[in-house]
């Protein structure tokens, strides 16, 4: 596969370390601090560490904390293969409820304040939609994911073993004879590529939220992991099962969309449309409970029908002191735009939220690349099948992030011996490859083709699908790769060439699947069909796309 960029990387002076991971959200951070007592560990971020998706979680973190008969494992591994439509792998699904627990508990150990019971100081445990136990934990009501990134985090800068490498865009990965050997990156302040090498890479890039219009992610998640990994040769999957959360706050800020968390129904909240009528026991016998995906395709039908830009989710039940307590960022944000939750229901409407497909991998990491490991929201083990289970995504960031750890460790016991060479940092040089076409685009012009890529995705590649729509959305990517897809070394051009690139993958995949699952759903094949109960994996062959249907295990 050739680089993004039209350099020589062996031609730049390279930063030697044992372990190098791309990302520092909880996946990334988890396996970093992991791997710290096993060698020099570096970790990449794309801008000041916590910028990530994971300091924006709200809702918490799905672990079997509480005894039998109030959960069990066996309750949570079900709620997750329900959820996921029938496509969760189950022995992924069994190691991420197994060692969840215990994941979570480390968590606690290493600085992690969850909310505690008043008078007997247990964690406090809530429910969210489509679990049938009390077994979400939670940090300062509604901040989870601060909470966990500020922990990570500390522990991270806290360890001699690891250095985090900020302001810092992985370009594309490294090959040598057809193994990972680290990457070439660009340092955003300055426009230097410098090269990383290591024993073990581990992709920790997050998701594709920012390839689309409407989002709950921030918008540095553009799908760089997912691109960087297909231009290396990794096998992709799933890469159809885009996750929408149906209630991101219709008013206030659009970039991201700031989301309204499921824990909100949880805890009594209903929804209604702007005719104030309850709706949701029309699609589901859980009502507001339901599967994401449900939820998400209701609130955008009844917008449809009553011609709306959003639906209501009503709280007013709650005292205002009730609601601040449980969610103290949600309250505060809705009244800082003019919705107080105790006295008028909170303007929602979908948004793209999660991404369950990515980069193919093992239980412990592992791709077709050798050198190359992934984990986090970038990855995709099966373990989410077609739809993502409430608070199940930090639960796999730390689970299958510290998994990582083990492979990572192999490939640096097998890999060749290094010199003491190895351990210097010399100095980076700056190269400016020259742009391939007649001229480079213009910051405007990139700009310009950033949100067209977001309103392609969002109005042809979004809840509901056709054959037509994605037709288009792939013809409409194809003509902007050949003007962008071939970036100059800024981090604006090289984020809109993995938008496109991600784009183009999902927009594929969605357009190869003739059914309706999970979170894809496709008007012209609007039911479930059991021969598409398979894995989508995207592969390249000479050049060409390759899909083929793998089994689900």
């Amino acid at each position: 596969m050739p680089f993004l960029l039209d350099c020589d990387a062996g031609a730049l002076p390279s930063q030697y370390f044992d372990f190098l991971i791309i990302g520092s959200g909880v996946a990334g951070l988890s396996c970093a601090i992991e791997l710290a007592p096993h060698g020099l560990v570096a970790v990449i971020t794309k801008e000041a560490l916590g910028e990530g998706s994971t300091q924006w979680a709200q809702g918490g973190i799905a672990a079997v904390l509480a005894p039998e008969p109030f959960d069990s494992s066996a309750l949570h591994e079900n709620d997750t293969l329900d959820a996921g439509a029938g496509l969760c792998d189950r022995d992924a699904v069994e190691v991420l409820v197994r060692e969840g627990p215990q994941r979570v508990r480390e968590l606690i150990a290493r600085g992690a304040h969850f909310d505690t019971e008043p008078l007997t100081g247990e964690l406090k445990l809530t429910k969210e939609a489509a679990h049938s136990a009390n077994r979400i934990v939670h940090s300062h009501g509604d901040s989870t994911g601060r909470e966990v990134q500020r922990s990570l985090s500390s522990s991270a800068l806290g360890s001699s073993g690891v250095v985090i490498i900020e302001n810092t865009l992985t370009v594309d990965l490294i090959l040598e004879e057809g193994r990972c050997v680290g990457a070439l990156a660009l340092d955003a302040s300055t426009n230097e590529l410098k090269t990383f090498r290591a024993s073990a890479t581990i992709l920790a890039t997050g998701g594709v939220g920012a390839i689309y219009k409407v989002t709950t992610n921030p918008p540095v998640l553009t799908g760089d992991g997912m691109a960087m990994a297909w231009r290396a040769g990794a096998n992709l999957m799933d890469m159809e099962f885009v996750q929408f959360h149906p209630t991101a706050f219709a008013k206030g800020p659009s970039h991201p969309k700031f989301l309204i968390s499921e824990a909100v129904r949880g805890e009594g909240g209903v929804l209604l449309n702007n005719r104030c009528e309850r709706f949701m026991d029309k699609y589901h016998p859980d009502a507001e409970l339901a599967p994401r995906d449900v939820v998400s395709r209701a609130i955008a039908t009844e917008m449809r029908s009553t011609e709306a830009e959003f639906v209501l989710l009503d709280l007013t039940m709650k005292t205002a002191a009730e609601i601040a307590a449980r969610f103290p960022k949600i309250y505060a944000t809705c009244v800082a735009y003019g919705v107080d939750p105790a006295l008028e229901p909170i303007p929602v409407s979908p948004a793209v939220h999660y991404m369950m497909g990515g980069i193919h991998a093992g239980l412990d990491g592992e791709t077709n690349v050798p050198g190359l490991l992934a984990c986090g929201e970038c990855a995709c083990t099966g373990v989410h099948g077609a739809n993502r289970l409430a608070s199940n995504s930090m639960l796999e960031g730390l689970v299958f992030g510290i998994r990582t750890v083990e492979s990572a460790v192999k490939l640096k016991k097998s890999a060749s011996a290094t010199n003491t060479e190895n351990q210097r940092m010399p100095e980076s040089v700056a190269a400016q490859p020259e742009y391939s076409g007649e001229a480079a685009p213009t910051s405007q012009e990139i700009a310009e083709a950033k949100e067209r890529v977001k309103e392609i995705m969002w109005q042809h590649v979004g809840l509901v699908r056709d054959a037509d729509g994605l037709s288009t959305a792939l013809s409409i990517l194809n003509e902007l790769f050949v003007q962008f897809g071939k970036p100059v070394a800024t981090r604006e051009a090289i984020e809109l060439a993995n938008m496109i690139n991600a784009g183009w993958l999902v927009t594929r995949a969605a357009l190869e699947r003739e059914e309706s699952r999970g979170a894809h759903f496709r008007s012209d094949f609007p039911a479930l069909d059991e021969k598409w109960h398979c894995h989508l994996l995207l592969r390249e062959e000479n050049g060409e796309l390759i899909i083929e249907r793998a089994a689900v295990h």
